[in-house]
């Protein structure tokens, strides 16, 4: 594993690529999982949280997970990289280029996610590093999920 200053931004740049690494940890989308994500946000769509109405009803022939609750699953979809960033004091959630819900996730399904190094560049609190994620369901090559997420890397804080 190389460790690579958060602020080198050539170093950063010289591992942005087209193609994605490897699939990380899967995680199980069970239907508890969903209802309880339901509760939290109200979200109390049927196509949710109503087994039999989504097994008679829904296109998909069974409940799905809410397109959000996939993508707050992502800090626990880490992905392997060979390289790690160091020398920064804390990292923001910056916000999003694009976020496409693209494929159902199933009830009872499994999902991991792929990601890319899109690019860095130095701003002028930082280093914002930006990363396109696929989320997929367990054996399709069909993302359920896209993500290009943007992070801060700020100094140390003296």
């Amino acid at each position: 594993m190389q460790d690579i200053r958060f602020d080198d931004i050539d170093a950063l740049n010289a591992r942005a690529s087209e193609e994605f690494g490897a699939f990380g940890e899967e995680v199980e989308i069970t239907q508890d999982m969903i209802n309880r994500f339901a509760d939290l946000t109200g979200d109390q769509q049927w196509i949710h949280v109503d087994v039999e109405r989504a097994k008679r009803e829904s296109p998909f022939g069974q409940p799905i997970a809410h397109g959000f609750l996939t993508l707050s699953l992502l800090p626990r979809l880490r992905t392997p990289s060979d390289y790690r960033l160091v020398g920064f004091g804390n990292a923001t959630n910056y916000g999003a280029d694009k976020l496409r819900f693209i494929s159902p996730v199933p009830a009872g399904s499994k999902v991991h996610a792929r990601t890319r190094l899109v690019a860095a560049e130095a701003k002028p609190k930082g280093t914002q590093i930006t990363q396109e994620i696929a989320v997929h369901v367990v054996g399709s090559d069909r993302p359920a999920l896209i993500y290009t997420m943007l992070v801060l890397y700020h100094p140390p804080f003296k």
